[in-house]
């Protein structure tokens, strides 16, 4: 269910219907900077760190936590900076380097205006907004750990993002935010999405919702 986010281009229009899915997630809590900073954060020390926070090795826990980590050391595609922030201060100073110090940017996320009944269910588009301009974008994912760990990356290549009003036929509504990546060349062509929408790095572009977190 959780591959229910990728869709098409023509497929961004009022009165389509899609199954999409939307985690319900309770995130796990932001640390101080310096907090974070003094926990090691690196594959190498993993037996370390499922000490620290008394997992064992076996564990579910532990396995979320080396695909975290190892996720956050893989080699960037090309035209990609990566970060994966331990703090919000962290993930504000990779932020303000991208942009630039003096550059003002806009937050948008996908909002849940009534509560969730199912992860996994028929969304019917309603409303597509006008393109919200973004010559440069940082998204930010937030992944397994045992404290908050949010994937941030930008790609050097054009994106289109739209804000979508979404309605399930149990009368949820969702205000979600989408991407298109209109240059999918340079990914690897055994991402997710080109197995989901039966295409090819270059083929054509490739959108996805963002999820709430």
């Amino acid at each position: 269910p959780t591959l229910n986010i990728f869709f098409t281009v023509s497929d961004l229009k009022v009165g389509k219907t899609m199954p999409i899915y939307f985690p319900i997630k309770d995130p796990p809590h932001l640390l101080p900077k310096e907090e974070a900073d003094s926990i090691p954060f690196s594959l190498a020390k993993l037996p370390h760190l499922l000490e620290f926070f008394s997992f064992s090795k076996d564990s579910p826990q532990a396995k979320a936590m080396e695909d975290t980590l190892r996720h956050c050391e893989i080699e960037p595609i090309k035209g990609e900076t990566k970060f994966c922030a331990t703090s919000l201060e962290s993930m504000l100073d990779f932020t303000r380097g991208v942009f630039g110090l003096d550059i003002q940017f806009k937050v948008v996320t996908t909002t849940h205006l009534t509560k969730l009944t199912a992860l996994l269910q028929n969304y019917t588009i309603l409303e597509v907004s006008k393109e919200i301009s973004a010559a440069k974008m940082v998204a930010c994912h937030a992944l397994s750990y045992p404290y908050a760990v949010f994937y941030c990356h930008c790609q050097e290549s054009e994106n289109k993002l739209f804000k979508v009003l979404l309605g399930s036929g149990n009368g949820e509504r969702v205000e979600a935010v989408a991407v298109c990546h209109m240059d999918t060349s340079q990914w690897d062509p055994d991402h997710v999405s080109f197995r989901v929408l039966r295409t090819q790095p270059g083929s054509c572009p490739v959108c996805h919702f963002f999820p709430a977190d």
